[in-house]
């Protein structure tokens, strides 16, 4: 099976529907969304109802923090700018929708993966997982062999050896990397909606579960009607124009 990985989408039309086509053209199976399907860009109301869409055809979803923001309130760690968009987005989607969002579970596991927004550890704190001690903790919170989350927005990719030892590296974009299951790993596909690592093309990953390789993926998009809908909108300028420099 070839399974799709995307999270932080972020109410970023352009950038999931340019992901998705790409999923297709590589004969991607099935899809895990890793949560933050709301939140910075304009399009909140189409993103959940498509979330909606896949998880009715046998998609994985999982609860980010800027959902879980628009069911609860945001909490007091998010940043002004997004605490503004999760109050339009609460304006933007009916109550169906926002109850579709309450109903996600922060985690899911299936067939030897584990999938959270933020980390395995304590998945409905919103830790990051940002440094080698974060990931052992992640890890060792689970018995999955492959771990999945979001939450980072840049792609990274770790992996444990049964003695202990952590390694970790920056995938290439294209290249099929090895995960054999003797080894333990935890992969941060990046952010489809809003990439942090000074690229602005979308991310999103591609897990062969019968070959144990993880393909990274980098997809250009057209990222000036993202922010130009985000301006006409009247949401923060600076979340629009930071996506040409994905930052």
């Amino acid at each position: 099976m070839k399974l799709a990985l995307f999270s932080d989408l972020h109410a970023n039309r352009e950038a999931f529907e340019a992901c998705l086509e790409q999923a297709h053209l590589h004969g991607a199976d099935r899809i895990a969304l890793l949560g933050d399907f709301v939140g910075y860009a304009a399009d909140p109301a189409w993103m959940v109802t498509k979330v909606q869409d896949l998880v009715s055809q046998g998609a994985i979803a999982i609860r980010g923090n800027h959902d879980d923001a628009v069911v609860r309130g945001p909490s007091a760690n998010l940043i002004e700018e997004a605490r503004r968009v999760i109050a339009w987005t609460r304006s933007q989607l009916t109550p169906a929708q926002i109850e579709f969002l309450a109903d996600l579970p922060y985690t899911s596991e299936e067939s030897g993966c584990f999938f959270a927004h933020a980390n395995a550890y304590a998945p409905s704190e919103w830790d990051y997982i940002l440094t080698r001690s974060e990931a052992i903790r992640s890890m060792h919170a689970t018995r999955a062999r492959h771990s999945f989350s979001g939450h980072v927005h840049t792609p990274k990719l770790y992996h444990l050896s049964s003695t202990g030892k952590i390694a970790d590296f920056t995938p290439t974009p294209g290249v099929a990397v090895p995960v054999p299951s003797h080894r333990q790993w935890l992969a941060l596909p990046g952010a489809v909606g809003q990439p942090r690592d000074g690229n602005p093309a979308a991310c999103w990953a591609l897990f062969d579960t019968d070959r144990y390789t993880l393909t990274f993926h980098r997809v250009p998009y057209d990222f000036e009607t993202t922010a130009a809908k985000i301006i006409a909108a009247g949401l923060p300028r600076v979340l629009g124009e930071r996506l040409a420099h994905g930052n």
